[in-house]
């Protein structure tokens, strides 16, 4: 790749990376990309594990995918297809029963009806008032934060989010409060008696979050993961064809449509600055690429190290990071028989979320074992199997799966190391899936472990953090990554943060890579003449 100048050098390829790039070059900017690993895609990547067998190998589900992203970048297009899960979720029950929630709205009511009938005469209205509060924040989604301290700009920014929820009505105002600074365990009692409603709802506020179900600040987490679609279906979760790889490889393909030179196995040691303003990178292999810009689809504190920015403020420096989550990719002879609801043939709950995680207490325990032996002695796992859908994945009559599991921390006491308890820890889930689906261990052919450090080491997730940064109160909106810095620039003048560490947050979304790509074109039009940011 040429060295000349660009208008653009963009730290990482993944999706929102990518989806940066694409935009900028879109408007006629010169981009390159520069990613560390042989492949595209950060941790959206499709890899093979075992002979035959291929999964996503780290991000594994689709439904935060911004359907403006998709459009613009044309992914349909490039050859993404998504399809929906057959049913949303399935979660064994503590007494041996199941919940089983999808395929409509009176199906799910009359499995809830089994444990409460109270429970499933309010689910129409649970769902209501949660869409309602969820349709606004998604408005919220595509625009910039507003910078506290800043000028007339942040203030009409500040108005205009500020307009969005003044427009709700009051119930749905309280609504909002409630679910940014309540503990999931909370919300969902105002609604729902019987735990596995509860137990199933409240995954969502602990997936990718090192916290009980009844810490504060767990509903929105749980929100967080209902802003999604799925081929127009709002709060639907779907699985891409082909695997997360096919989003990455969709973004790729556009973004050298529109003269984005990517190249790979191409680390960056530091990024470059002169006089205050971002110059240029240093890669690895000591190439020096000019640039008038830099984007980093990187964790804060990595672009914090990159720059030397050793006086930025600590918030970014220190920018909290434990999602404390624990990857398997298993090759399967077999799909799981589960005691609740037998058979291998495959069924509808075969292609379904499968929390095994029956109530919020559960999670509670959960939580608390982590904190003080460094993983769950009870794990929390979810297990999608996309080859129910997808027979590309897997030898005809075979099967992957992935297992998602909560809580294992980045940091073991006592002077442990992942390197020497990740099989260990990786033999622990079997055996809680086993008490489940008894066949399970026995029809493993292979499997692919990915603990919080081979997650770090492997794709780059600053303290294994699969959202860059916890999804807390302080690090949202105008304060994500910091107060300050949440319009996407950051301390360096000419440095900008394009990835998860930004507004909106964690998943496959595109959003930050697309929001930041908005505030580069506008700074470009005012001639890239940058005030101090420090």
């Amino acid at each position: 790749m040429s060295v000349a100048p660009l208008d653009c050098a963009i730290v990482g390829a993944g999706h929102n990376g990518l989806a940066c790039a694409c935009y900028l070059a879109g408007a006629g900017m010169k981009v390159g990309v520069f990613e560390r690993r042989d492949v595209v895609g950060g941790a959206a990547v499709t890899e093979a594990f075992h002979p035959g067998f291929r999964n996503s190998a780290a991000s594994y589900t689709v439904s935060l995918l911004n359907p403006k992203v998709i459009r613009d970048l044309r992914l349909a297009e490039h050859g993404l297809e998504v399809v929906e899960r057959p049913f949303s979720n399935f979660l064994p029950t503590a007494d041996g029963g199941y919940l089983k929630m999808g395929g409509g709205l009176e199906a799910s009511q009359r499995e809830v009806a089994k444990f409460s009938a109270r429970d499933a005469a309010r689910l129409p209205a649970y769902y209501e008032r949660l869409e309602r509060v969820a349709d606004v924040l998604r408005g919220l989604l595509l625009e910039t934060p507003p910078n506290a301290g800043g000028g007339i700009g942040e203030i009409l920014r500040a108005w205009k989010a500020g307009r969005s929820l003044a427009g709700l009505l009051l119930a749905a105002q309280r609504d909002v409060l409630d679910l940014f600074t309540m503990s999931a365990a909370e919300w969902l009692d105002r609604w729902f008696e019987s735990d596995p409603i509860r137990a199933c709802f409240g995954f969502d506020s602990v997936v990718g979050n090192f916290a009980s179900p009844y810490s504060p600040g767990t509903a929105y987490v749980l929100l967080h993961h209902v802003f999604g679609e799925v081929n127009g279906k709002k709060g639907s979760w779907g699985h891409a064809i082909g695997g997360m790889g096919a989003i990455t490889q969709a973004l790729a393909k556009e973004a050298e449509a529109r003269g984005v030179a990517i190249r790979t196995g191409a680390g960056v040691a530091r990024i470059v600055s002169r006089e205050g303003q971002a110059t240029g990178l240093v890669l690895d292999d000591g190439t020096e690429i000019a640039a008038r810009c830099v984007a980093g689809n990187a964790n804060p504190r990595v672009l914090a190290r990159l720059a030397g920015g050793e006086g930025w403020p600590e918030a970014i420096r220190d920018f909290a990071c434990e999602s404390a989550t624990f990857r398997m990719n298993v090759a399967l002879a077999e799909l799981p028989d589960f005691t609740c609801l037998p058979g291998t043939a495959q069924a509808p709950h075969h292609g379904s979320g499968i929390i095994l995680a029956p109530t919020l207490d559960y999670m509670d325990r959960a939580h608390a074992s982590a904190r003080d032996g460094g993983w769950s002695a009870e794990p929390i796992v979810e297990i999608l199997i996309p080859s129910t859908v997808d027979d590309s994945l897997a030898p005809p009559g075979r099967h992957v799966a992935s297992l998602f599991c909560q809580h294992f921390r980045y940091r073991l006491p006592d002077g442990r190391s992942w390197d020497a308890d990740r099989e260990k820890a990786a033999d622990a889930i079997l055996a809680l899936v086993d008490r489940h689906a008894p066949n399970f261990s026995r029809s493993v052919i292979a499997r692919r472990i990915l603990s919080p450090a081979d997650l770090e080491r492997e794709f780059g997730l600053e303290g294994g953090d699969i959202f860059h940064g916890k999804l807390s109160l302080n690090q949202l909106f105008s304060a994500r990554p910091a107060l300050g810095h949440g319009d996407y620039r950051m301390p360096l003048s000419g440095l900008y943060l394009c990835g998860s560490g930004a507004h909106p947050g964690g998943g496959v979304t595109g959003v930050p890579g697309h929001n930041a790509a908005r505030e580069i074109l506008r700074d470009r039009r005012r001639g890239f003449r940058w005030a101090s940011r420090g």
